[in-house]
């Protein structure tokens, strides 16, 4: 519908009756205002409606928090992909207004949204505005200045919430984040009473309520205590270390097999002194997550009880400190040299196996890629096998991946029914699931890709990728790809992708097991 015409539309509308225009809504979930709710959306939407002859004949609705981009948006997402596929029944959009669209940190990328909706002929209108939406200079200049403080209000909200998380951190209380092995996480009131211990997945309801961390039982304590031992008094490796706790059948506290990074993270956060240290890392505004240098941390020493002695963590800090100190690029490949003078050939393995070098990760950043420092010492390899260990890995670690998430859903309430000989999933009998590891691997530029399988002839209606780490132990993060909009069988993703990929990524899966959770409805009498 040309938006010029919109007018006489309208006018046509209240001439008859009996041909309302079509619309849709779209509103948004915010817990700033009570005015936002989306019940009082609903209620000015339909008010305006009524008074511009419209009946609404569909509903899409956001429940997130956060409006900084269309990731994770499923119904801003489906309302585009609607009208860009010709399946909208609908000549108007109805929403509440600029921010309820969405608080985009470029305000273009607002724009682009309702243009492709007009470019489709079907007009946005801002129902809560003083201005009408009629593609006059008047309306041009508003959307643009609404959208623009949208952005801003973002950005102030971020700064103020950064402010108040620091204070909290500064005054001793824990911000985020799993106790891990070892520890627990407390909950107190305002009045610094304990008010009980939070499990896992459990957080504080009031927001006077503070947490803070305490010693967890003897058992893991002991664990946390050995690690440190070992590394510091009997000078074995964080890989040796997690060789022999397996063999042991001691898990971490995330109930996985230990890897040289777990093992390395107990070795090196100070909360196992009684720290609390906060903004090591930063991650605003949805922006790339960034390490920051030690000066803009902000900390509280000596803010819970310590479960290990302050002198051997220090210990380790120093021998960790000097084994990680920064090589010139001519140590690094003399290093490199030796190594290949010792085995005739040379492997991303062997490289993590020898604690005197700098990591395979380490050569790849400063080199641009293994290959290329392999060619700076002369060393030309047919082919890197360490694909076949990491394959063998990664096909140990699916089952167990697998097994968790079943876990997960059944302590949310949920039904899981799983195929043996396929391993595809039936949850709740409402919808199937497929799991995937995505193997991370390095091109001779540097760039890291990652190439997704996905198995057609199962025809899941959810693919969940595990998109896995420079290093392929751990997870880096999730795609949830439902298939109705992926119908083809490879992927191949980049570390940055294109909207139509990175709108289905997520940092955990806290998203696909909401959806499979079951919640009991109380029948009000």
């Amino acid at each position: 519908m040309n938006m010029t015409n919109y007018g006489t539309i309208q006018n046509q509308g209240k001439e008859d009756k009996k041909n309302p225009i079509r619309a849709a809504q779209y509103v948004r979930m915010s817990t700033e205002h009570q005015q936002y709710s989306t019940e009082n959306q609903r209620d000015i939407i339909k008010e305006f409606a009524n008074d511009n002859d419209m009946v609404i004949v569909r509903t899409y609705a956001d429940d997130g928090k956060s409006g900084l981009n269309i990731g994770g948006r499923k119904a801003l997402k489906k309302l585009i992909n609607d009208v860009e596929n010709g399946k909208s029944d609908f000549s108007s959009i109805l929403v509440y207004d600029v921010s309820r669209w969405r608080r985009f940190q470029d305000a273009d990328e607002s724009a682009y949204y309702e243009y492709i909706c007009k470019r489709a002929g079907i007009n946005v209108q801002y129902c809560a505005e003083q201005f009408k939406n009629d593609g006059s200079p008047i309306s041009t200049m508003a959307k643009s200045f609404k959208r623009a403080m949208a952005g801003e209000y973002s950005r102030e909200l971020s700064v103020k919430v950064f402010k108040g998380q620091c204070r909290l951190i500064e005054e001793g209380f824990r911000q985020g984040g799993s106790a891990g092995l070892g520890l627990r996480r407390m909950l107190i009131d305002q009045h610094c009473n304990q008010k009980g211990i939070l499990k896992r997945g459990e957080y504080k309801s009031l927001q006077t309520d503070r947490v803070i961390l305490i010693p967890g039982p003897p058992e893991e304590i002991q664990t946390v205590s050995n690690i440190y031992n070992l590394f510091v008094e009997k000078g074995m490796s964080e890989f040796k270390i997690a060789e022999s706790l397996n063999s042991q059948g001691i898990l971490t506290d995330l109930k996985r097999p230990w890897t040289r990074g777990s093992i390395n993270q107990i070795l090196s956060n100070e909360k196992y002194i009684g720290n609390n240290v906060f903004n090591r890392s930063s991650f605003k505004l949805k922006q790339k997550r960034v390490k920051n240098p030690r000066e803009m941390w902000v900390r509280h020493d000596g803010a819970f009880e310590a479960v290990i002695d302050p002198q051997i963590f220090y210990k380790a800090q120093g021998i960790i400190l000097e084994r990680n100190r920064k090589f010139t690029d001519e140590e690094m490949l003399d290093r490199l040299k030796y190594l290949y003078q010792k085995h005739g050939r040379l492997s991303g393995f062997l490289i993590d196996e020898l604690e005197s070098m700098p990591s395979s990760a380490a050569y790849r950043s400063r080199f641009k890629g293994l290959i290329r420092a392999y060619k700076l010492i002369g060393y030309s390899p047919e082919r890197d096998y360490d694909y076949i260990k990491i394959n063998r890995y990664l096909r140990k670690m699916h089952p167990e991946v697998i097994s968790n998430a079943i876990k997960k859903i059944e302590t949310l309430g949920g039904y899981v029914k799983r195929d043996e000989k396929t391993d595809l999933l039936f949850i709740n009998d409402e919808f199937t699931a497929s799991l995937i590891l995505a193997r991370c691997h390095q091109t001779p530029a540097g760039s890291l890709r990652w190439i997704v399988r996905l198995d057609s002839g199962l025809e899941p209606d959810i693919t969940v990728v595990l998109r896995m780490n420079v290093i392929n132990k751990e997870p880096l993060d999730y795609y949830l790809l439902p298939q109705i909009d992926f119908s083809f069988n490879k992927l191949r993703l980049a570390e940055d992708n294109k909207i139509d990929f990175d709108a289905y990524r997520f940092d955990n899966l806290d998203y696909f097991f909401g959806m499979a959770e079951q919640v009991n409805i109380r029948l009000g009498v």
